[in-house]
């Protein structure tokens, strides 16, 4: 095991070929760069490494901790086909970065879309996890969640002001629970940029939003779910709509090897900013080291 103090990320990129040329992937690392215990944090639909911060300060003294954003999101590249949006872009994208990262096992922590990406990428043979953290997200997603997410993502306008960011972020994403003071002002200043106008816009393409321009049905991705060989954490909001009681239940029961826990007082999906959720996630890993 090693050791560091290290409490700021490291801005790296790594390059991945797309329809029209290189397009670069943007990540962070925090702690020892020669720790070979590894984890991956994937974030959620419109979001984007920073996310992570929270989480990644408490884990980097135990772990080299690698924060991704996904293609089109955050400080990555956007793409120039917006059908190349889509999961098996993502996970050929973080195969890539595992390839970078030069070790043989990680532990993966994903959010929503992130733990999408870890289920699907955990039902495969070979697999490098050690273990799997799936945030909010599970093998059944209601079309009505879906239709939900369809309403905000890619349709916000230009904001006159950093702090008008702030305020809609909290708004849209006020499932996320409690979260510290001053949390959206600091996830405003990495989840948007100043345009030469002097506008403020998201961090993120509109275009991955065409996904949701097809018929809006319920996904059942139970198949992939069953094929997972991994020891499993699923974190689920307690207001979630989209992993619902229901869902969960029925994920646990089809496998051994996977076990859930519940938080209070949010939706989809638990920030992550809070000490029981940290704590349930320090544990876990620990107990697959």
């Amino acid at each position: 095991m090693s050791q560091s103090t290290e409490q700021e990320p490291r801005q790296q990129y790594l390059l991945a070929t797309s329809f029209t040329g290189w397009k670069r992937i943007a990540y962070l690392e925090w702690g020892d760069e020669h720790n070979p215990d590894v984890v991956v944090c994937v974030h959620g639909l419109t979001r984007n490494s920073r996310d992570f911060d929270t989480l990644a300060r408490a884990l980097a003294p135990r772990y080299r901790v690698v924060c991704m954003d996904v293609v089109g999101r955050g400080l990555s590249d956007r793409l120039d086909h917006p059908d190349e949006y889509n999961y098996p872009r993502y996970v050929v994208d973080a195969s890539l970065l595992l390839a970078r990262l030069n070790v043989e096992r990680v532990h993966w922590v994903g959010t929503s879309m992130g733990g999408l990406m870890g289920m699907m990428m955990a039902a495969m043979p070979n697999h490098p996890f050690r273990s799997l953290v799936m945030n909010d997200i599970g093998s059944f997603i209601p079309g009505d969640a879906l239709r939900g997410l369809a309403e905000y993502v890619g349709k916000a306008a230009a904001f006159d002001s950093l702090e008008k960011v702030g305020r809609y972020l909290a708004v849209i994403h006020a499932a996320f629970g409690p979260v510290p003071d001053g949390h959206w002002m600091e996830m405003a200043k990495h989840s948007a940029y100043q345009a030469a106008s002097g506008e403020w816009f998201l961090r993120y393409d509109p275009a991955i939003a065409k996904v949701f321009l097809k018929p809006i049905e319920d996904r059942d991705m139970s198949a992939i779910w069953t094929a997972g060989k991994v020891p499993t954490l699923v974190l689920r909001g307690a207001a979630s709509n989209l992993l619902t009681e229901d869902t969960l239940k029925r994920m646990l029961s089809t496998r051994s090897d996977a076990r859930a826990m519940t938080f209070e007082g949010c939706g989809h999906a638990p920030s992550l900013q809070q000490a029981d959720q940290i704590a349930a996630i320090q544990q876990f890993l620990a107990e697959h080291a």
